[in-house]
């Protein structure tokens, strides 16, 4: 295919592409409200000329799967939206674009600018909860395919959309497609990684400890035993299990001065001002390197708690909902790697870095299945902060990378 003729067919999306993206944000897809962003992306799914079917979350299934992550919530009305694009011709490699509809919470709506979930553009940047985390990878998956299709270019292999939920939590929602067959022989993960690939993550694990205490007056305090102070203490503790772990890190990791971190995310303790707080629960993110079980980090977690309050009159449990994954890594020679480290150098000039990152992402669900995955996406700033944007420009450029890529990595019809 002309390269000039599909720069073109990719830059004719853009309007649709930014009005996709508007809509996006404005669908608040937190945990358990995910369905409105997936109703757009159905939409979406079908001005690309494709059919979008729906693979539902079954918790019966996730919870006998062996590499799902523990959830409490109700997950039945839940809905991956996938669309396969089936090709015209044989030969080619098949493909799977992934990009997830869930966002976490705007964290403190007061401090930002405007209306975490009502889109604002300044310049090159849009501005909203998700914007960068990742809708506009969402929608450059979509804009490049919808200009390839417009093209009329006929691919010598399958590719597969996927707008998946519960990566920000879990990874169940993949782990669904996979569980109900999806299958390629490469994927993308149209993350916020603009200006790399990233072909290593750490594992994740998420736990609660429960710490209990004796509640008395607060002019009694000597007498009883404060929950939240017992809290702080194990904290203390955990915080010495994050810097053992941190302190010699396996490749590719040794050029990162901090892999491992531990994020006390959530405190909750205590019922009255003046009252020794009977209980408190710690809420924690931990991560583990690439080739780590995660159940043995769970093991250590449950070990430091565990010394931390054994001479003393505490009481700790750990519980477990939420992220309880491993890392992955996806060699560098691998075609997938290499195919999508060109087809960016074809549009930026040169090639991609390959990095790590001290993050998770849904491509360990991939790279376990033997789907060579990796991370690709448009620039962001504060996910999961305040004030996110991502860049238009970089949002169009990505959709022309990965429409590059499709068509070299499927082959088209002779």
């Amino acid at each position: 295919m002309n390269a000039d003729h599909l720069t073109t067919a990719v830059a004719e999306q853009a309007g649709w592409m930014e009005q996709l993206l508007a809509e996006l944000v404005a669908a608040p897809t937190v945990l358990g409200n995910e369905e409105p962003g997936q109703r757009v992306m159905a939409r979406a799914f079908a001005d690309c000329g494709l059919e979008p079917r729906d693979v539902w979350l079954d918790a019966q299934a996730l919870r006998a799967h062996p590499h799902s992550s523990p959830f409490s919530w109700e997950v039945a009305s839940k809905r991956n939206v996938v669309a396969d694009w089936r090709a015209g011709a044989a030969g080619g490699r098949s493909l799977i674009l992934n990009g997830h509809i869930d966002v976490v919470p705007p964290a403190a709506s007061a401090l930002w600018t405007g209306d975490p979930f009502t889109p604002r553009r300044d310049g090159d940047w849009l501005y909203g909860r998700g914007a960068g985390d990742m809708k506009a990878g969402l929608v450059a998956v979509a804009g490049a395919v919808r200009a390839l299709r417009s093209t009329g270019v006929e691919l010598a292999g399958d590719v597969q959309l996927q707008s998946v939920v519960e990566e920000e939590c879990t990874g169940n929602g993949a782990l669904q497609c996979l569980i109900d067959g999806a299958h390629a022989d490469g994927c993308v993960l149209a993350e916020p990684h603009p200006d790399h690939l990233t072909i290593a993550q750490v594992g994740v694990i998420w736990f609660h400890v429960e710490v209990s205490g004796r509640p008395v007056h607060a002019a009694y305090a000597g007498t009883g035993h404060n929950a939240i102070d017992a809290a702080y203490t194990v904290l203390g503790a955990l915080r010495e299990l994050e810097a053992e772990l941190n302190s010699d890190p396996p490749p590719p990791y040794t050029t990162i001065a901090h892999p491992i971190n531990l994020n006390p995310g959530i405190v909750a303790g205590g019922d009255w001002t003046s009252t020794v707080p009977a209980r408190c629960t710690l809420s924690c993110r931990l991560a583990c390197y690439p080739g780590t079980d995660p159940y043995e980090l769970r093991a250590r977690v449950e070990q430091t708690v565990a010394s931390a309050v054994r001479e003393s009159p505490f009481e700790a449990m750990v519980r477990y909902d939420g992220f309880t994954c491993e890392g992955s890594i996806v060699p560098a020679g691998e075609p997938v790697v290499q195919m999508l480290s060109w087809a960016y150098a074809q549009v930026h000039g040169e090639a991609p870095a390959l990095r790590p990152t001290t993050a998770t992402t849904d491509a360990r669900h991939f790279i376990r299945s033997g789907i060579p995955a990796v991370c690709y996406g448009p620039r962001a700033e504060s996910i999961h902060g305040i004030d996110e944007r991502v860049s238009l420009s970089s949002m169009m450029q990505c959709a022309e990378v990965l429409a590059r890529f499709v068509v070299a990595w499927c082959g088209t019809a002779t």
